[in-house]
């Protein structure tokens, strides 16, 4: 490996001593007009560079990035759309899998303490939901934050980022009545969660516009993971009239569906169409590929990292919730109904 000529070759080069040379390459004064010549025209002549000393080495500016998971394609989609952000504004990324709690729900007061530390400029949450006593910690150390897709509502004046949940169940359910479907039931994930409780209002609001009941044994809720799905999608086929098409509120949750369907000898999507919520590669590998709704979750956590950076600069956005846009991904689990044997 090539390296640059030492201060001592400099010194060498100048006939001057090394911290007569060291001198004029701090810029002191106490050094005769000549010898300052000659030491540097030495200095250009040998192409020296000049090493930062290591006290005036600055750190790095930090975010923090706190996800659910890091075993999850949903997580790899907003780590992506953050570290690109990252890239573009100059700051490094910290990574940290899960809430951090402990058992009981109670804070560990020293992650704030730890983030203030290693000089981590804010924090974005990623479905994640910090304690009133972490909100407190880092309000007290001025450390902003931004939370994306929250599980719960924000408290008052948080700044988060979300897909537009509502339209996307409205859409949803708009392309299965299309097709035909009247009897179109509802898997979603916990109600308190906002995301979610949206999702399902745009499911009734499309039935409501589509002139169909909303039959209160459609709807069933439960965790966003895929065996609760599993389960009351088994609990939706025992019914005496199933229903011929289900939305699902996320596409982990749509591969549980996909796996009691099986379980009863259905076929998707001849004998029930399903949607999904995502659009996660899960969602292309599933048999037959998963229709669903994109939620854009990389530009959501690129829009949060923005968001944050205004807010350590001192800025405050306008508002405190901003919404992208969803769009349906057609693909192969959807199709009319099946028609009634004679």
């Amino acid at each position: 490996m090539t390296t640059g000529p030492t201060l001592a070759v400099v010194a060498r080069e100048a006939g001057v001593s090394v911290p007569t040379a060291s001198k004029v390459v701090n810029g002191r004064e106490d050094v005769a007009p000549e010898t300052r010549r000659r030491v540097t025209e030495a200095l250009n002549r040998l192409g020296y560079v000049r090493r930062p000393r290591f006290d005036q080495i600055k750190p790095p500016r930090l975010v923090d990035l706190v996800v659910p998971s890091l075993n999850h394609s949903r997580s790899g989609a907003v780590l992506h759309g953050v570290e690109e952000a990252a890239h573009e504004a100059g700051l490094d990324l910290v990574v940290s899998a899960a809430p951090p709690r402990v058992r009981g729900g109670r804070a560990r007061r020293g992650w704030p303490d730890r983030l203030a530390a290693r000089g981590s400029a804010g924090v974005l949450f990623d479905r994640t939901e910090p304690t009133a006593s972490h909100l407190a910690l880092l309000a007290h150390r001025r450390i902003p934050y931004v939370m994306i897709d929250p599980v719960a509502e924000p408290p008052p004046g948080v700044v988060s980022v979300g897909a537009a949940d509502w339209q996307g169940g409205v859409t949803a359910t708009e392309h299965l009545t299309a097709l035909g479907h009247e009897r179109v039931a509802v898997v979603c994930g916990p109600r308190r969660t906002p995301c979610s409780g949206a999702r399902v209002a745009g499911y009734r609001s499309a039935l409501a516009s589509a002139g169909l009941p909303v039959r209160a044994e459609y709807l069933r809720d439960g965790g966003f993971d895929e065996s609760t799905a599993q389960r009351r999608t088994r609990e939706l086929l025992d019914l005496p009239e199933p229903p011929t098409a289900v939305f699902v509120c996320s596409d982990r949750m749509a591969l549980g569906v996909y796996r009691a369907v099986l379980e009863r000898g259905l076929r998707i999507p001849y004998d029930i169409s399903v949607v999904g919520f995502d659009d996660l590669p899960e969602s292309r590998w599933a048999s037959p590929a998963l229709t669903t709704v994109r939620q854009p979750l990389a530009e959501m956590a690129a829009t949060a990292l923005r968001l944050l950076v205004r807010m350590v600069d001192g800025q405050r956005p306008e508002g405190t919730r901003t919404e992208l846009s969803t769009r349906l991904v057609e693909r192969a689990s959807t199709a009319p109904p099946p028609v009634p044997a004679r």
